[in-house]
């Protein structure tokens, strides 16, 4: 079943003349963000999974509100599952001052217990005028500060200038009145994982949806994988890939191929690494080297793979992403971007990850390895069979000033209650 039309506005091809430049935590992201809002003259749009009305949710709803003040379009996009607890004060003043909040699939709680976990809005967009734009993995949270403390996580964005930025803010455009659009879904024959060869600046908006585009994203990193001839590093906080992922990622440590992932050492869902250890001996046994980042939680959702070869965006490599949510990422090929992305990650590398050794694993036992070949299957399949079954019309609302004020505010969960997507 199909919920989102594809967006006419968007050219889905690479596009050249870009500049890049990565953006790590949000003590880079969030000021970079702040400043193009601020310097924006004409329409900003902005989609994100979580926004929480902290510090950080202020500043970015003062400098929305500050932009819509003097005259700037401002559409925010929130979803109603990583956001469901904004006050009715805060909402008020955003579209008082004339931006537009949205609100992906928002449900009232059942029992005091959310339902709306599947098929989540899981984006996070910035587009700025139509020149300049940012994708990551970041959301608007204290926890993606440093001062957070021990829990703090560890994320990257990427800052685009250029044509590309033009694309995303289309497709930005189209999703607002395409949420509201309902249509059985037709097969579309995807675009091409190579991009032109000699020049620098190339770039590729891809997206995963339920609609033509459900394994965009997935099949790129397996179309890079494929071709890699010295290095692959993925860094990626939920890791649970179905066969065919897995299967490149072994056959290229077996041709030679340099192949690293880091993953959570230091989990902020404990079953994030229960899952991700299923899959660790067959890996290992390929060659493929495995580090855990140890120092706080990661949330990174970044890959490189040679020496041109990038990715970064929202979208995890598990069932939930693969399967269900909206994601969005960007490919780049640009040897600086490249350069700078490997040199982040070598330095994750040796200051702050634990190499996993085969003989560090437990011994399994047959309950062991049946209870792991049951967990995996089914958590593998169940978020795609769940897509298959009847489910609601996700929905887009958009509340208004007099709607906000009339609103009342459930209790505010923990930062743990969101879950750390």
């Amino acid at each position: 079943m199909s919920f989102f039309r594809h967006g006419s506005g968007t050219a889905r091809q690479w596009q050249h003349g870009n500049k890049f430049e990565l953006l790590e935590n949000g003590e880079e992201y969030f000021p970079a963000v702040y400043e193009a809002i601020a310097a924006a003259k004409k329409a900003v749009l902005i989609e994100t999974f979580i926004l929480f009305e902290d510090s950080v949710g202020k500043q970015l709803h003062s400098v929305l509100i500050n932009a819509a003040k003097r005259g700037v379009s401002v559409d925010i996009t929130v979803d109603g599952y990583g956001s469901p607890n904004l006050s009715p004060t805060f909402i008020s003043q955003l579209t008082q001052a004339g931006a537009r909040l949205h609100i992906f699939d928002p449900r009232r709680p059942l029992l005091g217990i959310r339902t709306n976990i599947f098929r989540r809005m899981h984006r996070k967009i910035v587009a700025i005028d139509g020149v300049t734009a940012f994708i990551g993995g970041i959301n608007y949270g204290e926890d993606h500060l440093m001062s957070f403390g021990e829990m703090a996580k560890q994320d990257y964005a990427v800052r685009i200038d250029g044509p590309l930025a033009n694309e995303i803010q289309a497709y930005a455009q189209t999703q607002i009145a395409a949420f509201h659009t309902f249509h059985w879904p037709t097969w579309r024959r995807p675009t091409s994982s190579e991009a032109p060869r000699g020049s620098q600046g190339q770039a590729l908006f891809v997206y995963r949806d339920n609609d033509n585009h459900r394994d965009d994203i997935e099949r790129h990193y397996r179309a890079a994988i494929r071709s890699a001839k010295h290095e692959v590093i993925i860094a990626n906080a939920y890791f649970f890939p179905g066969y065919r992922l897995l299967r490149q990622l072994r056959r290229a440590a077996r041709r030679g191929v340099s192949v690293k992932l880091i993953l959570q050492g230091a989990p902020d869902v404990p079953q994030a690494k229960t899952w991700a250890t299923m899959l660790y001996p067959s890996l290992l046994n390929a060659g493929v080297q495995i580090y855990e980042y140890c120092r706080r939680p990661l949330h990174a959702k970044v890959a490189l793979v040679d020496d041109v070869w990038a990715t970064v965006g929202s979208s995890n490599l598990d069932p939930l992403s693969l399967s269900l949510n909206l994601e969005a990422n960007v490919i780049i090929r640009d040897a600086q971007f490249n350069h700078d992305l490997r040199r982040n990650l070598g330095a994750l590398l040796e200051d702050h990850c634990q190499q996993v050794h085969v003989e560090r694993l437990q011994k399994r036992s047959l309950w062991l390895l049946i209870s792991n070949f049951v967990g995996y299957h089914g958590t593998r399949h169940f978020p795609r069979l769940a897509g298959w079954l009847p489910a609601h019309l996700p929905r887009l609302h958009s509340p208004h000033a007099d709607e906000a004020q009339r609103v009342t505010r459930p209790h505010a969960p923990s930062a743990e209650a969101h879950g750390k997507y």
